[in-house]
């Protein structure tokens, strides 16, 4: 655990983000922004290394208490290991986003069953255990913010970066959202989307030739690629408790790319 010499925070409240080992990821930049807005910060990752680096960072930068622990969100053994660890390090967990997710472009007509299987598996069975662990003690607490990682593939039908898989598993998480936040809701527990579109991470960085990303930042209205602190803003805007009223929403983060 990093925990720098200054107090914890006005919240008294810890932020779990899955996958958030990535220096150029969406996961390493919520941490950041959830940090800002007072909240202590347990970084989940497979990669362990990483985890710690981004809490050490989290941590240098804004003075929280932090934790970086390692886990493969689709083990629920795993999972249980590691929020048990920041239950007992940290602050009451009074956030979770479920950023953890790994992409594919593979066409449906070539996309194996065992691909298939893993898309859904990191994406969807990840976020549930993840949050299977952790939301009883928000609702127990009578206070939580949840956020999942959609994608404008979900609500397009893809065309941007992932395939059919990848699209379906991010619909998924739409679905699941607005669920949870009907069930959730009485006690005090908001659950809510984010999809966003092009950004910059380390996950499209490489990955898309230079005409067809130039191409794809025509089709955007504010002329550019998102960055990953355009979607962390949202993230920590959803995460605060002053958005009580907020449930069940899907925030679009495309720069006008999908209008609907």
């Amino acid at each position: 655990m990093t925990s720098p010499s200054t107090p914890s925070s006005p919240l008294s409240r810890s932020a779990v983000v899955t996958g958030a080992g990535s220096p150029r990821g969406i996961g390493r930049a919520t941490a950041h922004a959830l940090a800002a807005g007072g909240y202590d910060i347990a970084v989940i990752d497979i990669d362990e290394s990483a985890a710690e680096d981004t809490a050490r960072e989290v941590a240098g930068t804004h003075g929280v208490r932090t934790l970086g622990v390692a886990a493969d969100v689709t083990d629920p053994e795993a999972v249980d290991t590691a929020v048990a660890a920041v239950e007992a390090e940290l602050t009451p967990i009074g956030a979770l986003v479920n950023n953890a997710g790994i992409t594919s472009p593979t066409r449906f007509l070539d996309v194996s069953a065992e691909e298939w299987d893993r898309i859904f598996d990191v994406n969807v069975r990840g976020s549930f255990l993840v949050t299977r662990r952790i939301a009883p003690g928000m609702a127990e607490r009578g206070f939580g913010r949840i956020v999942h990682l959609s994608s404008v593939s979900a609500e397009r039908g893809g065309g941007v970066f992932g395939g059919v898989a990848y699209s379906a598993a991010k619909a998924a998480l739409l679905g699941f959202s607005r669920a949870l936040a009907r069930e959730l809701g009485p006690s005090g527990v908001t659950v809510n989307s984010v999809a966003p579109g092009l950004i910059d991470t380390d996950i499209t960085a490489g990955r898309l030739d230079p005409e067809r990303k130039a191409a794809m930042v025509a089709d955007i209205p504010m002329g550019r690629t998102g960055t990953v602190t355009d979607v962390a803003d949202v993230i920590a805007f959803l995460a605060r408790p002053e958005s009580e009223y907020l449930t069940g929403v899907t925030y679009d983060i495309n720069g006008g790319s999908h209008i609907h």
